[in-house]
């Protein structure tokens, strides 16, 4: 059985050796009665720094229970070797004077010179404690403790933070507040650890079962709506999604090959780096909508009724439309720079403004397409299906 030397909080005398409970409420209602006091709710290891869960608490380890103050480390003679005739009064003040006594808005907090000088050199706790600095520690309360006007449930953390290494925050303290801190102390190591637990996480992508649940609960003649949801890396390959509006859906990485996609609304949704090859889009709406690196091979955008799809606006920015057909498709002002657009059927598209420099319009069939006021700067025209009459690019 693991077990631990514990002492209360300061102390080195009088300590029990108990085992190492599972859970730490238990354990700490342990303590608690081994000591005979029902006020203990937190330990610290030997080094200060407070243990949330006993399973980092190792075989013979002593600790130190506290009932909410901080950690209070104690001189003992064991510690010392004092020579025969030698002051002990002045042995006691060389020793103590290795010890700093801090008041943070009224708590005490009691530390090592060495935490505060070796653990973050740049901060402004080791600039104000180090012999060779010019910034002063400032008042002295009357029990000789240096007075820092800061909040005390944010300085915790961060001198644990200094005593291990490891940046531990109770599940009631902001973060935000110890990063405040952190910055006013000019703790830079730390600073990278609390930044990140700022940052606002994205709701969770949905996944090809909760679209499916969604479609199987839909009747045929209701419209689905997605828009703006989170489908960023969804595999919805070989789906029937006819009809739904993604209208600002997130759909980074999205798997959509092999979909049937007929009268789909894309407007403005961000499908950067989307695989959607030999899908169906006929009608489609992708106006506005980013499709940088886009793989859109063979798919089919044509509408034998006549409802083109609407793509101005588009980004398909080096994206992959090779063999897909967009007859009659409205790609006005669409970006288009660096496509691929080898065989594919543009015939009576509406290219006017699009930029398709350096595209690739090899075997393409643009008869009857409009590319009035369309940049087609290095754009590669080989092997046309129908030449390219200067009507179709003049303003």
């Amino acid at each position: 059985m693991l077990r631990v030397t514990i002492y209360d909080n300061g102390s080195t005398s009088e300590g029990r050796v108990i085992p190492i409970l599972t859970s730490m409420p238990e354990f700490l209602q342990r303590i608690c009665e081994e000591f005979g006091c029902s006020e203990y709710n937190r330990i610290y290891n030997s080094t200060g720094a407070v243990i949330s869960d006993t399973s980092l608490i190792r075989d013979e380890e002593i600790i130190y229970a506290s009932k909410g103050e901080p950690f209070c480390p104690r001189v003992s003679s064991n510690d010392v070797c004092v020579e025969a005739g030698s002051n002990i009064s002045s042995f006691h003040r060389k020793h103590s004077s290795d010890w700093v006594k801090l008041n943070v808005g009224g708590q005490l907090f009691y530390t090592s010179r060495t935490t505060l000088l070796n653990s973050d050199p740049d901060s402004m706790l080791a600039r104000m404690f180090s012999p060779n600095s010019n910034l002063h520690p400032g008042c002295i309360d009357s029990n000789g403790a240096y007075l820092i006007d800061r909040d005390p449930r944010y300085f915790s953390p961060l001198l644990n933070y200094l005593r291990s290494g490891t940046l531990i925050l109770d599940p009631d303290i902001n973060a935000k507040g110890v990063l405040e801190e952190a910055y006013f102390f000019n703790i830079q190591s730390c600073i990278p650890l609390l930044e990140p637990l700022l940052t606002p996480v994205d709701e969770a992508s949905l996944t090809r079962r909760d679209v499916i649940n969604a479609l199987i609960v839909t009747p045929n003649k209701d419209s689905l709506r997605f828009q703006g949801v989170n489908l960023n890396g969804a595999d919805l390959s070989y789906l029937d999604l006819r009809n739904i509006n993604f209208k600002y859906a997130k759909l980074r990485n999205s798997k959509l090959s092999y979909c049937n996609l007929s009268f789909c609304n894309f407007e403005r949704a961000d499908m950067t780096d989307v695989i959607m090859n030999c899908a169906v889009l006929s009608g489609v709406r992708l106006n506005g909508a980013i499709m940088e690196n886009a793989k859109c091979l063979n798919c089919n955008f044509q509408d034998p009724s006549g409802q083109n799809a609407n793509m101005e606006g588009v980004n398909l920015r080096n994206a992959v439309l090779e063999d897909s057909d967009l007859t009659g498709a409205n790609l006005r002002v669409a970006n288009l720079k660096g496509a691929n657009l080898k065989a594919t059927i543009l015939r009576g598209a509406i290219l006017a403004g699009a930029d398709l420099e350096k595209s690739d319009l090899t075997g393409s069939d643009l008869h009857e397409a409009n590319l009035r006021g369309a940049n087609l700067k290095d754009a590669a025209l080989e092997l046309m299906i129908n030449p390219l009459h200067m009507s179709q690019a003049i303003r």
